[in-house]
């Protein structure tokens, strides 16, 4: 799933691959769609491209975001068995990680190009130490198994260190070449409001859940 054509894209957009048991289901929702008229012969065979593209990454389990239990399986997909891979190294007691994980469940399926993984670290005593893992969460993106992004904590996305989006999210992974374009619609993001709710409730507790979830080596 590479170069697109933008009318294409804008369409896929509009209508998610994942919201479509068959490729019949897709063309008969597009009929009332005024930017099908416009599609010429090439175009109605790309998106018969896509189509099928799509179905066989959701079969070899793109599409959501994969919890692995061995670092040695892990180490194979993203070596060999997905060209873009996003992992996120956490652990299931940490609140941040918690937030992080619902951001890539709702990127996975936009974005099928892109395998996304998580594994706990204790799970990953290996990768932890090669990588150099020791703020949680830690989210690493692969191109070809070659890291070409590393996100700490919640470094670099949003407009302050305890507030961003899937749109942030997503846009940051773009930048850095691991998804192939922006999907997620302006004012259709989650997180802010989940999380603060979140840190509320834990503060209400006299908890210190936001500032000590980050180290844990």
């Amino acid at each position: 799933m590479g170069s697109i054509d933008p009318a294409i894209a804008s369409v896929l957009d509009t209508h998610p691959l994942q919201d479509y048991s068959d490729e019949e289901e897709l063309l008969d929702s597009l009929d009332d769609d005024p930017a099908f008229e416009s599609f010429r012969e090439q175009r109605l065979q790309q998106l018969h491209q896509e189509f099928n593209d799509a179905k066989y990454l959701r079969n070899r389990e793109h599409g959501s975001c994969t919890e692995i239990k061995e670092e040695k399986a892990l180490m194979d997909i993203v070596n060999t068995g997905a060209e873009l891979c996003v992992v996120h190294f956490f652990k299931p007691d940490f609140h941040r990680c918690g937030i992080m994980n619902g951001h890539l469940e709702k990127l996975a399926p936009l974005h099928l190009e892109t395998r996304f993984l998580r594994i706990n670290v204790e799970n990953a005593p290996f990768l932890v130490t090669k990588l150099k893992v020791q703020v949680l969460p830690c989210v690493i993106a692969f191109n070809k198994g070659v890291s070409v992004d590393r996100i700490i904590g919640f470094e670099g996305l949003g407009y302050s260190e305890d507030t961003f989006s899937t749109k942030d999210l997503e846009r940051r992974l773009v930048q850095s070449g691991s998804l192939i374009r922006e999907k997620v619609k302006e004012g259709h993001e989650i997180g802010s409001m989940q999380r603060n709710s979140k840190r509320s409730d834990n503060r209400g507790r006299g908890s210190k859940a936001d500032d000590d979830d980050d180290d844990w080596d």
